[in-house]
C-alpha cells in the first residue's frame, strides 16, 4: 500500500455530534461543527469509531456517517492493548468497553504515536510489559491528557508513520470494540511530513481571555496570594519508587500546605491542579498570573538514576544550572512538556526576551532572598535539607518573570530516608509548617525593602 504523506497525519472512523457536555466547554462552535464532513480525499481529522469498520481501512477511506449516541466511560478490556512488531512495522490494538471518539498524530523529538480517546480509562495497563514485547518502542505513557480526553503516547526507537488506523465497534458475537493502528518504517523526511496534531473544534484551544493589569507589588498588608504547583499529574507521573509515586505523593503535599497556610490567616492559596491531570507547564505559569500571585511554589521530589542524595533542596531560576545534576532535573521537566506537545522553546522573539530581562531586573532579587528564606524555614521545622540547598537551574515553572518563583524538591524518592519522611504525614506537616513560616517572613522583609526603595 502507498502511504500518503503530509503536514498532518489523520484519523479514520466516524462524523457524529456527540452530545458531550466536556467537549462543548472547549470550544464555541454549535455542536453540529464540532465534528467536520469528511472529504474525498481526506480523512477526517476526529474519529467516533465505527458499529463497523471496513475490512480494509487506509488512510484514505471515507467513513460510514451513520450516527451513533456516546455516552458514559469506556474501559479496558480483554487483553487491553497488545503490540506486535512485525515486517517493517507494528501492529497495536486497544480492546475496550465501547466505541469512543478518538484521533491519531506523530510528533516529533523524541518521535512519538500520539492516540487522543474521549474518556478511555487506562486502569489496569501494563506499561513495562509493553514496551518489552516491542523492539520499536522505547516508552509508553497513558492518562489524562485533558478533561473529558485521555492519551496513549508511544515512544519510537525509529521513525515510523501511521499507515492504517480504524476502530471497529461491537457485534453481535463480540462486545468488545477495538481501535487497530498499523505503523509503518518510514524515513525520517516521511516522518517529518506527518507530524503535528490535526486541527479540530474539538481540540482547539479556546479564545484567549484578556489578561489582568499588572499587579503590584506585596506591601505586607492583606492577604499574600500563593500559587501551590503539585508536581507533573495525569499522563506524566513524575519519579517513582516502591510504589511511591511523585505527582500523587506531591498533590497530597500541596493540599496540606494549603490548609496549613489557610488555618494561619493571611493568605489567599490556588493550585495549578487539584486532582490527578496532566498541566502543561506554560498553562501553570498561566494560572498563577490570572491568579495575581505574589508567590508561585512548584513541588518535586525527583529521583536520582546514580549517586545518593538525600533532603531538601530550593531552586531559583538561571539561564545554566549551577551542576551537572541540575541540569539532568531541568531537561527532565522541560521534556514532560513536550510529551504533551508543547515545545517552549519556540516562544520567544527577541521583543519578549527584552521585556522579560526587564522584569526580572526587580523579580530575580526577590526570588532570590525568598529561595533563602525557604531553606532556613523548611531546615528549621524538619532539619532536612540536601548538603547544597540552595541552587539554579532553568526550570519552565520558574521563568514567570513577574512572579517571585522558587521550585523546591522536598527530598529524593531515590533516597529510602527520603521516601519515607516524606510519607510520614506528621514529617510533611512540619514542613508545611516550616513553608509557612518563611512565608511570613519573607512577606515582611520584601515589603519593608519595597517601601525602602519608594523613599
Amino acid at each position: 500500500m502507498k502511504r500518503r504523506a503530509g503536514a498532518v497525519l489523520l484519523a479514520v472512523g466516524l462524523l457524529t455530534p456527540l452530545p458531550m457536555t466536556a467537549i462543548a466547554q472547549e470550544t464555541s462552535a454549535p455542536a453540529t461543527s464540532l465534528f467536520p464532513k469528511a472529504k474525498p480525499d481526506r480523512a477526517p481529522t476526529i474519529a467516533p469509531a465505527a458499529e463497523a469498520a471496513p475490512a480494509q481501512p487506509t488512510a484514505t477511506s471515507v467513513p460510514n456517517t451513520s450516527p451513533q449516541t456516546l455516552t458514559g466511560l469506556a474501559r479496558l478490556t480483554g487483553a487491553g492493548v497488545t503490540i506486535k512488531d512485525r515486517w517493517r512495522g507494528t501492529a497495536i490494538d486497544i480492546s475496550m468497553t465501547r466505541t469512543v471518539p478518538w484521533r491519531v498524530f506523530t510528533l516529533d523529538d523524541p518521535q512519538r504515536v500520539v492516540v487522543d480517546f474521549s474518556e478511555l480509562d487506562w486502569a489496569g495497563l501494563d506499561l513495562q510489559g509493553l514496551i518489552a514485547a516491542s523492539d520499536r518502542i522505547t516508552d509508553i505513557r497513558a492518562g489524562l491528557f485533558r478533561p473529558g480526553w485521555t492519551r496513549l503516547v508511544l515512544t519510537l526507537s525509529s521513525p515510523m508513520v501511521v499507515e492504517k488506523a480504524w476502530m471497529t465497534g461491537a457485534s453481535a458475537n463480540d462486545d468488545t470494540a477495538t481501535m487497530h493502528l498499523e505503523l509503518a518504517q518510514s524515513s525520517l523526511a516521511e516522518f517529518a511530513a506527518t507530524i503535528g496534531a490535526p486541527d479540530s473544534a474539538v481540540f482547539a484551544q479556546s479564545a484567549p481571555r484578556p489578561m489582568p493589569s499588572p499587579k503590584t507589588r506585596q506591601t505586607g498588608f492583606g492577604d499574600l496570594v500563593v500559587v501551590l504547583d503539585p508536581g507533573h499529574g495525569g499522563i506524566d507521573p513524575g519519579a517513582e519508587r516502591d510504589g511511591v509515586v511523585e505527582a500523587d505523593l506531591m498533590l497530597t503535599f500541596a493540599l496540606q500546605l494549603k490548609e496549613t497556610l489557610l488555618r494561619a490567616g493571611g493568605f489567599k492559596v490556588v493550585l495549578t491542579r487539584e486532582r490527578d491531570v496532566f498541566v502543561p507547564l506554560e498553562e501553570r505559569v498561566t494560572i498563577a498570573r490570572r491568579a495575581g500571585a505574589d508567590v508561585f511554589l512548584s513541588l518535586h521530589a525527583d529521583a536520582l538514576a546514580q549517586g545518593r542524595a538525600t533532603g531538601a533542596t530550593v531552586y531559583t531560576l538561571s539561564d545554566e544550572a549551577t551542576d551537572a545534576a541540575s541540569q539532568t532535573l531541568a531537561e527532565r521537566h522541560d521534556r514532560e512538556d513536550i510529551l504533551a506537545g508543547v515545545d517552549l522553546t519556540r516562544q520567544s522573539d527577541e521583543v519578549a526576551l527584552v521585556l522579560m530581562d526587564l522584569a526580572r531586573t526587580e523579580t530575580t532579587p526577590r526570588s532570590e532572598a525568598l529561595a533563602d528564606t525557604l531553606v532556613e524555614g523548611i531546615h528549621s521545622a524538619t532539619q532536612s535539607t540536601y548538603k547544597s540547598p540552595r541552587m539554579k537551574a532553568g526550570f519552565s515553572v520558574l521563568k514567570a518573570p513577574d512572579i517571585p518563583s522558587a521550585l523546591i524538591e522536598l527530598g529524593f524518592l531515590s533516597s529510602p530516608r527520603d521516601r519515607k519522611l516524606l510519607q510520614d504525614e506528621n514529617w510533611r506537616k512540619k514542613a508545611a509548617e516550616g513553608i509557612r513560616d518563611a512565608l511570613q517572613y519573607w512577606s515582611l522583609q520584601d515589603a519593608a525593602k519595597a517601601e525602602r526603595l519608594r523613599q
